[in-house]
């Protein structure tokens, strides 16, 4: 009988080794590693790069200092508040009596680039902080080769003294001072200038920096003794003469900006955690011409070029304000575009607006000097806001044929109001307009157009049209219908002559006596005018083209005045040649009263009619009964 066979083992693991290893492998790609930072690198980054300016040094210093104090003080409010400054040749202490630092403190949050105080252990009082990124410190390298900081904790009972250096190569050591240098809490930080920025270091530089940065901080801020503060700030101090204030208040422009101040507007907007003023400029300037506003940031300034601060219509001012809504950006030296920033400016817009309303209602006088100026600001609003225009329309400045005035009083004298479109077009009627009682408006200035236009919105039954030749036409007096006739001949050579120009003639009555012709045309008899410029320096195939593309547009139209003693004259020369040569030059005369840019074909005929003229003149003879 045959044995049974034995059960044969489990096979073994054919890669027990290579498992394993891939087991390791998995564990390695799964592992978090850390960034290796290069220290110094970093800090040449941040202390050259981040800032635009090497003074923004001492600004995050005096932001250090205030913010310690405000830390300290908000579990003891009677915590004395000062920041103080000490020059000496190539070097610069800042001591303050603020909240101070333990030694693993000064490891975690001086050592640490981008750990903050205000957010981990003080986070409970951080609103009322300067500082939000942790890295002020770092900009004392742009000046500094050397920064030391001898800090003692208040927080702690009989805390040591901490001693933290660093240098500009990335290296810092930290230790204790068990002999206590410090005898009360707070910080003192100690900078040594590097090789070629010693001026910074200068006792005048340091005083100006610190008045400029921190004259409206709330604690006591002294640069060797003397105080660079000074609140209540110029626009919350009240006077009972209110031109006290002003005075008060176009000296500080003066200062602070460079200019006396043709008005002040209060900025006061509790709402959006701002007050300041708004000096209105006392010069016109462009409307793409951006200036600074100065923003202080709880005290401290924060820029001194924030364009971003008003609306873009309120190029006219320049406003300095202190807020604690803002938000700055990393290197606190612009604003951080978000949408409480966009509620301010619009705050500070409604808060300019109103302060025009205001003055419609209240100081007209004050009105129509802010509005000699800058009019076309407040225009640049109006197209929008219909309400303004509504209150200013009494009160914006317009060119028109009876004068400088408002659109309310042209609509109170005539009937329609026309406007052109550009500049030369009203250059080209404005006398003859007047003359015949034609009320003509100049909507070639910007934004002039488009309001007159808004013009029956809001004020209701006031037709507004846009002025063409047949209007200004139908306004000059005919000529008896007999007259006429017996001129056709003239009329007819004088239409023969202009026919190659684009241009039509027609025999009026009108005043001043003095003008002899008026030459009228509109966008679409110039766009005509060019079409056929074109076409004849085109090739066959795009004149073609543009040749398909006439349309009955109107055409340009010189208009005789009969009344005129020349043109009387002209009627009645025997020559064709000569009535021709004579109505070429009263064109090129029309042309350039109108003051519009001459075609070198335009060019060309004045000079042809003055020679031609000429010869006449001398050569009386010369050419009768030759054609032209």
């Amino acid at each position: 009988m045959a044995r049974p066979r034995p059960p044969r083992p489990p096979p073994p693991d054919p890669a027990p080794y290579p498992r394993t290893r891939r087991r390791r492998e998995m564990t390695a790609e799964q592992t978090p590693h850390t960034f290796q930072v290069d220290l110094r690198g970093l800090v040449d980054l941040l202390s050259h790069h981040l800032y635009s300016s090497p003074k923004v040094y001492l600004r995050e210093l005096l932001q250090n200092g205030v913010d310690a104090v405000t830390a300290r003080r908000a579990g003891d409010p009677d915590a004395p508040g000062r920041v103080h400054l000490r020059t000496a040749p190539g070097a610069l202490t800042v001591e303050d009596s603020g909240i101070g630092l333990t030694e693993p403190e000064v490891h975690e949050l001086l050592a640490t680039i981008g750990r903050s105080s205000k957010r981990q252990t003080l986070e409970s009082v951080r609103s009322g902080f300067l500082g939000q990124f942790g890295i002020g410190l770092l900009a004392c390298f742009v000046v500094a080769g050397t920064v030391r900081v001898v800090s003692r904790s208040a927080r702690t009972p009989d805390a040591p003294t901490v001693e933290w250096t660093a240098h500009d190569d990335g290296s810092y050591r930290v230790r204790t001072l068990p002999d206590h240098p410090r005898e009360e809490p707070g910080t003192t930080v100690h900078l040594t200038a590097r090789p070629g920025t010693e001026e910074w270091f200068g006792p005048e530089r340091v005083a100006a920096l610190a008045r400029d940065f921190g004259s409206l901080l709330p604690y006591d801020v002294r640069v060797d003794g003397v105080a660079v503060t000074d609140r209540p700030p110029v626009w919350e101090r009240r006077q009972p003469i209110p031109a006290a204030r002003q005075a008060d208040l176009a000296r500080y422009c003066r200062e602070r900006f460079g200019f006396t101040p043709l008005d002040a507007v209060d900025l006061d907007v509790p709402a959006a955690g701002v007050r300041g003023v708004a000096f209105v400029l006392p010069g016109a300037v462009s409307p793409a011409q951006r200036g600074g506003h100065r923003v202080h940031l709880k005290g401290m300034l924060l820029s001194e070029r924030a364009d971003e601060l008003l609306p873009d219509w309120a190029f006219f001012v320049r406003c300095v304000i202190d807020t604690d809504t803002l938000r700055p950006t990393a290197s606190r030296e612009t604003l951080y575009e978000d949408d409480t920033l966009a509620a301010v400016r619009d705050a500070l817009g409604d808060r300019i607006r109103g302060w025009m309303t205001d003055l419609a209602a209240a100081d007209p006088d004050r009105l129509a000097r802010f509005l000699a100026v800058h009019h076309l600001g407040v225009k640049t609003l109006a197209r929008h806001d219909p309400d303004l225009l509504r209150v200013m329309l009494p009160w914006l400045p317009f060119e028109t044929t009876d004068g400088r005035m408002s659109l309310e009083e042209f609509a109170l004298r005539h009937p329609t109001v026309h406007f052109t479109r550009t500049v030369e077009e009203f250059r080209q009627v404005a006398a003859i307009a007047g003359a015949q009682g034609l009320g003509v408006v100049n909507g070639g200035y910007t934004y002039d157009a488009e309001l007159v236009e808004q013009l029956p919105r809001v004020r209701p039954g006031t037709p507004v049209a846009e002025l063409d030749a047949d209007t200004v036409t139908a306004h000059l007096d005919t000529v008896d219908p007999d007259t006429e006739l017996v001129l056709a001949g003239f009329l007819s050579a004088a239409r023969g002559t202009l026919e190659p120009l684009g241009c039509d003639v027609a025999l009026r009555t009108f005043h001043p006596v003095s003008v002899p012709a008026l030459h009228l045309d509109d966008r679409a008899a110039r766009h005509e005018r060019a079409r056929e410029d074109e076409q004849d320096q085109a090739d066959d195939l795009w004149a073609g083209i543009l040749g398909s593309l006439r349309g009955g547009a109107p055409r340009a139209r010189l208009v005789l005045n009969h009344a005129n003693p020349l043109v009387r004259t002209i009627s009645a020369l025997p020559s064709r040649e000569l009535v021709g040569t004579a109505v070429e030059a009263l064109y090129g005369q029309a042309l350039l009263m109108s003051q519009r840019p001459l075609r070198p074909a335009d060019s060309a005929l004045l000079n042809r009619s003055f020679l031609d003229l000429l010869r006449w003149a001398t050569h009386p003879h010369a050419g009768q009964g030759e054609g032209r």
